[in-house]
């Protein structure tokens, strides 16, 4: 679907709680984020159970990966008065859903999922050839409709994911009856390339990241570690920006005069890839320190960062208990005595 027609729609998205996010995240994911919350509805949720599908053996870091994360969050612009932020493991109805999704979900259909394949293969050595992990998307599926998600910001490489959600809800609805889980639709929005230090893209596995919370030093000695153009190895020898990796960060933090100055006078061979560099920095620190600013608002006051979670805890549990209550309905699964109350099933029933 096309950024025009998603006002109005409930917009959901998470993030696996795995280590800091980085400049990547700001210029691609987050930045969309910031804009959608200005236009409808956004849900966004600290994905820990997610974490455990290929990090079970790191659990102890959760508390702190979850403050890390809801920091970023804050610091990178989202608005928790506007968008709701909450932890996926305090609804349990999540994980009730999940369950009755995986009852119906075939297992070539996830075994088909060529994400499955392709995280195997790039974990190889790793032990997450586990239930957990070949069944994400059916989590994953879960977590969307359970608060009515309708749209979801996605890559090209999660849509198999969305698309096995779509199946599961058709499935769902055909075997039990109703039509009241929402279809996601993917929303994919503008992705730029931002390559970390060693050319790769930028990857905190990779160790090639500038992360939000880098300080402004921090951020220097990164950038002077970047692996530029490769012929260019005197001061005077003309360079060629699209193959530079600071080049491409140049065009995400400097105005459209600033790049072609840069451009103009690299290909002419007036510029040398060191003062390249420091310019490159203090433009990046600029547009980084309102986000280290928001971040020591929340450092100076870190009970913030679960009041945080409990609003948009509060926001998102009525919907999810109205949904469950309305999947054990059509199952024929009696309520249990600490079944919630029903709430706002909004998006469900559209």
């Amino acid at each position: 679907m096309d950024r025009k027609s998603v006002a109005g729609r409930r917009v959901l998205t998470g993030f696996r709680p795995t280590g800091p996010l980085h400049i990547g995240h700001l210029f691609g994911n987050l930045k969309n984020l910031v804009d959608l919350q200005a236009e409808t509805e956004v849900f966004v949720f600290v994905a820990d159970w997610h974490m455990l599908s290929t990090d079970f053996d790191r659990s102890e870091s959760l508390p702190r990966n979850t403050w890390d994360l809801v920091a970023d969050l804050v610091s990178a612009g989202i608005d928790p008065d506007r968008t709701s932020i909450y932890r996926q493991s305090d609804l349990p109805e999540v994980a009730e859903l999940c369950l009755y999704f995986s009852m119906i979900t075939p297992i070539s259909w996830l075994e088909r999922n060529p994400t499955y394949k392709e995280q195997l293969a790039n974990l190889d050595g790793r032990e997450i050839a586990t239930h957990g992990f070949l069944g994400y998307p059916i989590l994953q599926g879960a977590d969307i409709v359970i608060v009515g998600g309708e749209v979801v910001p996605v890559g090209d490489d999660q849509l198999p994911h969305l698309e096995i959600t779509r199946e599961v809800v058709r499935r769902f609805h055909h075997l039990f009856g109703g039509d009241f889980f929402p279809e996601p639709l993917g929303l994919l929005g503008e992705s730029p390339r931002v390559p970390g230090s060693d050319g790769r893209k930028m990857s905190k596995s990779y160790g090639n990241a500038i992360f939000l919370a880098d300080s402004a030093s921090d951020v220097d000695e990164k950038v002077k570690s970047y692996v530029t153009d490769p012929e260019k190895i005197r001061l005077n020898d003309p360079g060629h920006p699209r193959v530079c990796n600071v080049f491409a960060i140049h065009e995400l933090v400097s105005s459209t005069e600033e790049v072609e100055v840069v451009r103009a006078e690299c290909e002419g061979g007036e510029r040398g890839c060191v003062a390249c560099k420091a310019e490159l920095s203090a433009r990046l620190n600029n547009v980084l320190e309102p986000l280290r600013d928001r971040r020591r608002d929340l450092e100076s006051a870190p009970e913030k960062v679960e009041q945080i979670l409990d609003g948009g805890y509060a926001r998102a549990k009525p919907i999810a208990a109205a949904m469950v209550a309305k999947a054990r309905e059509q199952v024929g699964v009696a309520c249990s005595r600490s079944a919630a109350s029903s709430g706002d099933v909004r998006g469900a029933a559209k």
